[in-house]
């Protein structure tokens, strides 16, 4: 073999080491990106029906980044679709009184955002996995997953009566 050639071989291996060593970063184990050029679902958003205004002299200069008549409260109506309360507060308090029966630790968020980072340090995959971006997540936590079907089978044998659930196997036609 050629010196040129144990040359680029060196150099290659040198850069495949290097790329993978950044070990500092938050590890990612769901590597999630669009497969093509098409829309982004995430970005659409449902707006308000247009209205056609009485008189065009009334309308309001445009203020970038201020609140448009189309949709005056963007925020508070992204935080009704997801369930809160715009005003603040709890919008289900029996549910929140019921999470909380047994105590609330005040430090949870911190100790579960420092223990979801160790398990991800722990769980980032092989060099040639994170060198080549592979997704890791479904292995990372395969330990915690539930079996569904399992349990469907555990359930019905105690008597409790549940939904249908499709075989194990099946894939909905796309």
């Amino acid at each position: 073999m050629g010196r040129n050639a144990m040359i680029l071989i060196g150099a290659a291996a040198a850069a495949l080491t290097l790329s993978a060593c950044d070990r500092n970063k938050d590890p990612q184990l769901l590597n999630v990106k669009a497969n093509g050029d098409g829309p982004d679902e995430f970005a659409i958003l449902p707006n308000k029906p247009l209205v056609q205004p009485e008189d065009y002299t009334t309308l309001p200069p445009p203020t970038p980044g201020g609140s448009n008549r189309t949709d005056a409260t963007p925020e508070a109506d992204a935080i009704v679709a997801l369930g809160g309360n715009p005003n603040g507060g709890i919008r289900d308090g029996g549910l929140v009184n019921y999470a909380s029966r047994y105590g609330v630790a005040p430090s949870i968020r911190g100790q579960l955002a420092k223990e979801d980072l160790e398990f991800r340090k722990k769980n980032d995959g092989r060099l040639l996995e994170r060198v080549f971006n592979v997704n890791v997540y479904f292995k990372a936590y395969r330990k915690q997953s539930l079996d569904q079907y399992g349990e469907l089978e555990r359930l019905r044998r105690l008597g409790v009566r549940t939904v249908s659930a499709p075989p194990e196997g099946y894939e909905e036609p796309e």
